[in-house]
């Protein structure tokens, strides 16, 4: 699946550089999705048609993932196509899909109206399917160990543009493109091992959530529809705040006016912009925060993660704890782990008091083992120094649990999305 791609619209930013403002390009296309369910039916209404009938098309997009106008049999011939063409249309073209991992992760490069390109990669495990989607193409945070935040900010993605990457990844999952439980991911998989570490902690890894899988559907080959949604591809969510909001609602809408999606299964991943934090945790949605830290102190987080001349690392915990006690939601904190930069015991030791100085039970840490991309100076911590890490953490009584590096070599783990369509 190849089609002629378009050339950058984005420079690539200076060292340090941080982009608020997305470049101003053409608006994409209305869509169903953009709109609330009154709006759905004053647009409706607008083209001359009975307001009922965008009840018919939110049934057909969020309920029974319909595509093709000929499926929608329930809507007259004669306003079908006029229907579809205004409140549906084609948000997403596919470029490539890549898969990895036995054929249970698919990573997609999706064209969008205007040329530029995201990624969203979908990852089915034995018990739940979770799919990473963008926010943003590209991203203007510009940490230098992202390929993402190295191509810089293209534009920010609409709420529809954002659910469509779900909507599409649940047609895949029901078509059967995604494998069931692959031989190098069955029982005595990773999946396995973190599942049997929660037991023992005797509770959840909030970032996926074992218990929010109650729209999985759960067969005899493994579960059936996405239960988990992760803002942690393409872009930082929280920069695109309106939309990211607007697609969580669309989400979280009950079907068939939304996806009918648990909050719980929903991570907001950031860099640590502190008052979009605490927005959030006002919005009465109960989803997962995800703090991208990589870093105790400000004098290496300045330059692993640019926000934090903006917001320290101590202010980035505290808009983390605050979210916690408004919304009861443990918080995850994300870490990379890059050799000899900041895998050392004694940042281990610094995380874990700053975290207890702000209470027990609150937060829980996902060290992840840094994953390559071209040209990057920096590499994956070694085995042992990462275990150190993990164990010294745990010393401190922070839950810990290694992330699942899935995608990687099709460059769809996390920090690899670059858009790429090779």
């Amino acid at each position: 699946m190849t089609t002629d791609l378009p050339a950058p619209t984005s420079e690539r930013p200076q060292p340090g550089q941080l982009t608020f403002s997305a470049p101003r390009r053409g608006k994409p296309p209305r869509h169903l999705a953009d709109l609330t369910p009154a709006e759905r039916k004053e647009a409706v209404e607008a083209l001359g048609h009975k307001g009922f009938r965008a009840k018919q098309l939110s049934t057909h997009y969020f309920e029974r993932l319909v595509e093709s106008p000929e499926e929608m049999t329930d809507l007259p011939k004669a306003i079908r196509d006029d229907l579809v063409a205004d409140l549906l249309p084609t948000l997403l073209t596919p470029l490539v899909q890549r898969t990895a991992d036995d054929g249970m992760t698919i990573k997609s490069a999706w064209k969008l109206h205007d040329g530029a390109i995201v990624e969203s990669v979908l990852m089915r495990y034995p018990k739940r399917v979770t799919i990473c989607i963008s926010s943003q193409a590209g991203c203007g945070m510009n940490c230098p160990f992202c390929a993402t935040g190295q191509a810089g900010l293209t534009r920010n993605m609409s709420a529809a543009e954002i659910v469509e990457q779900v909507v599409s990844g649940a047609r895949l999952l029901r078509s059967g493109e995604l494998d069931a439980v692959g031989p190098a991911r069955g029982a005595e998989g990773r999946d396995s091992a973190f599942d049997e570490h929660v037991a023992e902690l005797g509770e959840e890894d909030d970032t996926f959530d074992s218990d929010d899988t109650q729209g999985a559907d759960a067969g005899p080959s493994g579960p059936t529809r996405i239960s988990n949604v992760v803002f942690m591809g393409m872009g930082e969510a929280l920069a695109n705040y309106k939309a990211a909001i607007g697609a969580i609602r669309r989400m979280t809408d009950p079907a068939p006016d939304g996806l009918g999606m648990s909050a719980r299964g929903i991570t907001m991943s950031t860099v640590g912009l502190v008052p979009a934090i605490d927005k959030l945790a006002a919005e009465g949605i109960p989803v997962t925060l995800a703090l991208s830290l990589h870093a105790p102190d400000d004098e290496l987080r300045n330059e692993l993660v640019p926000i934090n001349t903006r917001w320290s690392v101590d202010e980035a915990l505290d808009a983390a704890h605050r979210y916690y006690e408004v919304t009861g939601r443990r918080v995850s904190i994300e870490y990379a782990l890059i050799r000899d930069i900041n895998d050392h015991a004694w940042r281990a030791d610094l995380l874990g008091k700053k975290l207890n100085a702000r209470g027990r039970g609150w937060v829980h840490v996902n060290p992840i083992p840094l994953n390559p991309t071209p040209g990057s100076k920096w590499t994956a911590s070694r085995p042992g120094v990462e275990q150190q890490f993990v164990e010294r953490l745990r010393a401190h009584g922070i839950p810990t649990t290694i992330r699942d590096t899935r995608g990687q070599d099709i460059d769809g783990a996390c920090g690899q999305l670059a858009a790429s369509t090779a």
